[in-house]
């Protein structure tokens, strides 16, 4: 029998993690971060890596592990604004919806006033998220987080 310590399994990276840790990379270059000789020594050491474990300490020493700058990328920042705006136009069409329902009803309480409200919340959340993620003072705010980190 063996007395050294067993050590713990390695797990082996994936394409799609590893292309990951490359977007983070460049964005970090692109913010001003990285010099371009570190971002393509640390782009060449993503690419090379084998296991996860050998991704981490690349991205470790920047805000957020790097993952803050991905927000404010253009791709990042249209797609924001693409879900903000078929936000508002499904708030508006259920909006017009409901006045119609109550028109149609007769009724003498405004009933679709607590669906409006609720749908009108919702809208002004994610218009918030959509300002705080632009202007990188979100922090602590992320409603489900950004898809790309797992935990």
């Amino acid at each position: 029998m063996s007395t050294a310590a067993a050590e713990p399994a390695r797990i082996r990276a994936s394409d799609p993690e590893r292309e990951e840790y490359a977007t983070v990379l460049r964005a970090a270059v692109t913010e001003g971060r990285l010099s371009l000789a570190e971002g393509d020594e640390r782009l060449a050491a993503v690419y090379a890596a084998r296991y996860r474990d050998e991704l981490r300490p690349l991205t470790t020493d920047l805000p957020g592990e790097g993952r803050d700058a991905l927000w404010r990328t253009p791709e990042a920042l249209a797609a924001m604004r693409s879900r903000l705006r078929r936000h508002g136009v499904f708030v508006g069409a259920v909006a017009a919806i409901l006045i119609g329902l109550w028109v149609l009803s007769g009724a003498h309480v405004f009933w679709p006033l607590l669906p409006l409200l609720l749908l009108s919340f919702g809208l002004m959340r994610r218009a918030r998220f959509a300002r705080y993620a632009r202007s990188g003072s979100w922090r602590g705010y992320s409603p489900g987080g950004p898809p790309w980190v797992r935990r």
